[in-house]
């Protein structure tokens, strides 16, 4: 078989990574196999155009040995599978069917469930389904920073990440853009507070207890110094606030819509259907 496929990569070689400006046709049978053919062009279509010929024809022969092997493997199959065929074609058929309805239905719900949900109708649907938003993580709003320990002015640095006055915070802005490795202002956001606890080289047993009971966090090692500052706190157990789920509420909202949407699409086909008596019922009668 190697020496076959050698003499047929020839012409792969010659037709399409040596010469590529000759176009061949699709019906140029190249190699085959119990009625089975594989054309020139498919294995051109596999090779890169930037390979060199040593590499084109490498990965041709592996392509074209690979073919004659799946194509000798199913017809061995095909012999010898006996009933289990009509059991292979029907699963075959039920996955066809499926892809069909599943294709036809994605298009159906992108042409036709394209408004955009509305803000009133979020925060209306988070006031009735609060239940649904239990905090699962401790959450934080806040100012976080890692400056290395040998920068100049770190004293000030320690004030002014404590305070909420926007000059402290101005100054603290201008500071980090030349020294702070990290800087991250998350006043006006909730965060978990495990993305912060874990950048910060000490280990918290209890963190609701922990965030009880300290609002700013100062830590250093030989490298660094870390400052957190803790505005406000939410722990595990309460109700998640609207603006932290509100990307999962609009993604909640579309998944009913689109739900309820091939429920109704589903129901009128089949109404349609036996109104146009287009499915026939039959009972058996004595």
């Amino acid at each position: 078989m190697k020496q076959i496929i050698t003499l047929l990569l020839a012409f792969v070689c010659i037709f399409s990574a040596c010469r590529p400006e000759i176009t061949l046709k699709d019906n140029d049978v190249l190699v085959k196999v119990h009625g089975n053919s594989l054309y020139r062009s498919e294995v051109e279509k596999i090779i890169p155009s930037n390979l060199s010929s040593a590499d084109s024809f490498l990965i041709a022969e592996n392509y074209i040995e690979k073919w004659i092997k799946d194509v000798l493997t199913f017809e061995v199959a095909k012999r010898n599978i006996g009933k289990e065929e009509e059991d292979i074609n029907r699963l075959v058929e039920e996955y066809r069917r499926s892809l069909l309805r599943h294709r036809y239905q994605e298009y159906m719900i992108r042409s036709r469930l394209t408004a955009e949900i509305r803000e009133t109708d979020k925060l209306a649907y988070y006031e009735e389904n609060t239940h649904r938003f239990i905090l699962e993580k401790n959450l934080i709003k806040g100012l976080f920073l890692i400056i290395p320990a040998e920068s100049p002015g770190l004293a000030d640095v320690k004030k002014w990440y404590k305070s909420a006055d926007p000059e402290d915070l101005e100054n603290i802005e201008k500071y980090s853009i030349q020294n702070a490795t990290i800087y991250d202002y998350f006043y006006d956001r909730w965060i978990d507070f495990d993305e912060i606890s874990d950048k910060i080289p000490i280990q918290i047993s209890n963190k609701p207890q922990y965030l009880r009971a300290n609002r700013t966090v100062e830590v250093s090692d030989s490298s660094y110094c870390y400052l957190l500052n803790i505005s406000e706190y939410l722990l595990t157990g309460n109700i998640a606030p609207y603006e932290y789920v509100d990307i999962e509420i609009r993604e909640m909202m579309i998944n009913k819509r689109r739900m309820d949407f091939l429920k109704t699409f589903e129901e009128q086909l089949y109404q349609d259907a036996i109104l146009k008596g287009e499915v026939i019922f039959f009972t058996n009668q004595k």
